[in-house]
């Protein structure tokens, strides 16, 4: 009979320990199933930051949970990229010495935060923002963290997040190993999902819904559900309103509530549908279209909550998720100073057809104008607020025959020098899927020095350049319709 393979570590490791090299200097936290540690790397292979090892804990009375998790993270943490996750850097054989050495984050873990809401309405959104950023970039790499809670991230001294621990996180490339465990519910009680209670797994609109029981607990200093230790408990926000985030500090603001109760409805399809649009939102506040969320002052009423309880009764746990939606931001950029250009109906055309495909997007109209001469002019648009109404009426017009709603239309003017920089910068920030903007007319040399080209060479995401024809308009599928270039 072939002798059977044991792990090598037996966690805790002392100070001084060696595991191939990597030195331990210190145990700086004891999880629920593993530690970590300070560690030095072997000669000739320090990579130029610190780090940190992860051990799963192996032996009598450790849950088998921790190797399952550690399993998945050690397939997941090398996939994925980026300033928001730590970088990757080595890991030992699973069978025989199972550990796993990253970048340590440099920053405050936002539990201490956290502790000591109810928080400044100013900092819950930039926290609330740095975080959105951060499941953005997770997201669009097709991972799902799906156990985002405060000790899982860091806030960076440059207040970026980084996300921790994905040892129960989904990654739509690779087996799904806690989805076999069919009696397992991954995720911390007081911001678990409620499709993750019906044991679906892989849609990030459960990550939104946990940013805003976060949310929703740095602007109140209470989690919207308590904390249930239970299956049973957890379950009831299948059906259960959380009280309103104004009835407990005065000071949310309605558009913040109306954030903060879009994240938290308990079907999927009701919830913002993408990292990027609740980014958009936090970022954006006077764009945030008010619903009845935003006036709610007390808990629903005894017999609507019946109802969803009611109706909760008899969900499967299996019961199929509403699809997924795409929800991209497409920036449209409009010269406003230049309203009889030709360009214009083209770009319309253009943007029309992409939204007829695009679900449930998010336009955004830009024009960026030049700022007024120093010390401002004497007429109403030469001042720096008359040129900023004037364009922002202009702007409206020419969004008029879309008939958008309010939540999936913003107007932006913006007083710059470069529009080219100014437009990829805007892009960069609100996570556009795709830029729309007109050709340079043939009359403009240089076409490398335009505005299109820079943008086309820098945007972080695909651009559509669009030009006219001789009568003003381009025939969809003729040699000039609207052509896609360099997509991201």
């Amino acid at each position: 009979m072939a002798s059977e393979t044991r792990p090598a570590l037996r966690p805790p490791l002392g100070a001084n320990a060696a595991i191939d090299g990597f030195r331990i200097v210190e145990r700086i936290h004891a999880g629920g199933t593993g530690y970590i540690y300070a560690v030095e790397p072997p000669p000739g292979r320090d990579p130029g930051f610190p780090l940190v090892m992860k051990v799963p804990a192996v032996g009598i009375g450790e849950p088998w949970i921790g190797v399952v998790a550690f399993e998945m993270e050690l397939m997941i943490l090398p996939a994925l990229a980026g300033p928001h996750v730590p970088r990757f850097v080595a890991a030992g054989d699973l069978h025989t010495t199972p550990y796993l050495v990253m970048e340590r984050i440099a920053g405050t873990n936002l539990k201490a935060r956290v502790d000591a809401a109810p928080l400044a309405i100013d900092e819950t959104v930039s926290l609330g923002l740095a975080i959105a950023d951060a499941l953005h970039s997770l997201h669009a790499q097709h991972a799902v963290h799906h156990d985002l809670k405060p000790e899982n991230v860091i806030i960076g001294p440059d207040g970026r997040a980084v996300l921790l621990d994905f040892g129960f996180a989904h990654h739509a490339r690779y087996p799904d190993l806690l989805g076999e465990q069919m009696q397992f519910e991954a995720g911390s009680a007081p911001y678990v999902s409620p499709e993750q209670l019906k044991r679906r797994r892989g849609d990030p609109r459960s990550d939104l819904f946990a940013l805003g029981a976060l949310l929703y607990e740095m602007a109140t200093g209470e989690p919207p559900f308590g904390t249930p230790q239970g299956l049973a408990g957890m379950r009831d926000r299948l059906w259960r309103d959380p009280v309103p985030p104004r009835a407990r500090n005065p000071q949310v603001p309605p558009w913040l509530q109306e954030v903060i109760l879009r994240c938290l409805e308990p079907e999927v399809a009701w919830r913002y549908q993408s990292a990027a649009q609740l980014a958009f939102d936090l970022r954006h506040p006077q764009q945030v279209l008010l619903t009845a969320r935003a006036a709610r002052m007390r808990g629903t009423g005894f017999l609507p909550q019946l109802g969803a309880w009611w109706r909760a009764r008899g969900m499967a746990l299996d019961a199929p998720a509403a699809p997924l939606r795409p929800a991209p931001v497409i920036l449209v950029a409009v010269d406003t100073s230049n309203l009889d250009d030709p360009r214009h109906p083209v770009i319309q055309w253009t943007a029309r057809q992409v939204m007829n495909v695009a679900g449930e997007h998010r336009m955004m109209c830009v024009s960026v104008v030049p700022s007024p001469p120093a010390g401002e002019g004497a007429t109403l648009v030469d001042t720096e607020s008359g040129r900023q109404l004037e364009h922002l009426a202009r702007l409206r017009r020419w969004v008029e025959p879309f008939g958008l709603p309010a939540d999936r239309l913003s107007l932006h003017v913006v007083q710059a020098a470069d529009p080219a920089q100014t437009l990829v910068e805007l892009a960069t920030r609100n996570h556009a899927d795709l830029i729309v903007l007109g050709a340079p007319p043939p009359s403009v040399l240089g076409w490398w020095r335009s505005v299109a080209s820079s943008v086309t060479a820098n945007a972080p995401c695909s651009v559509y350049v669009v030009r006219a024809t001789n009568s003003g308009a381009a025939a969809p599928g003729s040699p000039d319709s609207p052509a896609s270039t360099r997509p991201a």
